[in-house]
């Protein structure tokens, strides 16, 4: 039985093995910043815009005759109705793509069968870009189902 012989020296082999280290370590710490950056956005985003509009809107649901709670756990905000808790609408930040996005997580039961889904705010929209009108557009195409009953 006949060896193959690898025709790359090892020099250039380690030398391009610590080049792929170094590569990936610039694109961690690239990437913690950014996560960095949208989880302080995101906070903001909470802060200032999206718990305020949350509280309008179940305040002016709550005067046609629906009634919904509304949660701020840490780092969260909650939307669920008043007769259900495992019907909500809740916020939070999505890191487990390349830039990280804000979504709306929903959560519907019809009798024993739970309907969940995720979707972004605004699709490839930074956290710090987004606007009132984003977070209430998303919020409205999502109470829907909830208000149809």
């Amino acid at each position: 039985m006949m060896r193959k012989t690898v025709a790359i020296e090892t020099s250039e082999l380690r030398k391009r093995v610590r080049a792929a280290i170094e590569h990936s370590r610039r694109n961690a710490t690239a990437r913690r910043k950014r996560l960095e950056d949208a989880a302080a956005a995101y906070k903001e985003l909470l802060e200032s815009t999206a718990t305020p509009l949350v509280r309008m809107l179940a305040n002016a649901l709550q005067a046609e005759g629906y009634n919904f709670t509304v949660f701020t756990p840490s780092g969260g905000l909650r939307m669920a109705l008043a007769k259900s808790g495992d019907d909500f609408i809740e916020f939070t930040l999505d890191a487990s793509q390349e830039e990280p996005f804000a979504a709306l997580r929903v959560n519907r039961t019809r009798g024993r069968r739970v309907v969940q889904h995720e979707r972004p705010v605004k699709d490839r929209t930074p956290v710090d870009r987004l606007s009132e009108e984003d977070v209430l557009q998303a919020l409205l195409e999502e109470l829907g189902p909830f208000v149809e009953r």
